[in-house]
This record gives structure tokens, sequence and C-alpha cells, in this order.
């Protein structure tokens, strides 16, 4: 099975901006670890369930994501931005961004996913260990260690 997230996939340094940019930011770590094939396509798709209804959620964390035939295989990009991030939450800006990608068709594997790392970051400890995390290899062992997707 391919990784969910690798350590070319997380930025730990997003600087200031809106979510529009972030989510950019992100999109391009993943055109380039080969697991979006279309970025126009892929962020058309992210905006379109964006403005369904804001992902940002309570705790300072975004969880931007959507299905798209531009997507080749599950895949979650990680952003840590100091300042925070506005993705609509009403606490506030996110610090933590979770950019999720499925592949269109995969409404299993998205929800799998959302539904692990929806689990895990209830938990303040998992929350402050993403702050915590010097390096993106420490972010990728600490997602693969805590958000078990069954």
């Amino acid at each position: 099975m391919t990784e969910l997230i690798t350590a070319e996939m997380v930025e730990l340094d997003l600087p200031p901006g809106d979510k529009d940019t972030t989510t950019a930011r992100l999109v391009d770590r993943l055109v380039a670890a080969g697991r979006v094939t279309d970025r126009e396509a892929f962020l058309a798709d992210v905006r379109a369930r964006e403005a369904v209804m804001p992902t940002g959620i309570e705790g300072g964390i975004g969880i931007p994501h959507a299905r798209s035939a531009a997507v080749t295989a599950p895949t979650v990009a990680f952003g840590r931005s100091a300042d925070g991030i506005d993705y609509g939450a009403a606490d506030g800006p996110a610090t933590l961004v979770f950019l999720i990608a499925a592949p269109d068709g995969g409404d299993a594997d998205h929800l799998k996913v959302l539904a692990a790392l929806s689990r895990r970051l209830i938990h303040e400890s998992f929350r402050e260990a993403l702050h915590q995390a010097e390096d993106p290899d420490q972010v990728v062992a600490l997602f693969n260690r805590e958000v078990v997707v069954k």
C-alpha cells in the first residue's frame, strides 16, 4: 500500500497567507510527489468542497479535502503555521493544516482517513506533538503511529 504521507508532503513553516494560498502550497507538494496529476483540477475540487462548508475545526485545525480524478492515491499533506490560516473554524485560525486528497470514487478511503485523523485530533497530546515536531520525518512517524486507517 502507498504511504498516506511522506516527508516531502510536510511543510513545517507555512508563510502567512489565506486558505487558498496555503492549500495551493500543499497541493504543490502533492504534485511534486506524483500524487496529483493536474494541479488546477485538484485545486478546483478542493475549492468546490470548501464552498459547501468550511473545513476548519475547533482546536486550530484545518482539514481541506476533496475527491478528484487528478489524485493518484489516497494522500495527506501536512502544514504548520505559526500565524494561523483561516479555514472558517468558529474558534479562529488553523495552525495545523491537513490536506486530504482522495482519488475520484475513493469514498471509503477518503472517509476512513478523515475519520481516523479526526479521532486523533481530539487529543491534545497528538496536536501538541505535531506542534513540537522538529522535522518532517517526525511528523510522518507520528502520523503513521497515531492515525490508524482500518
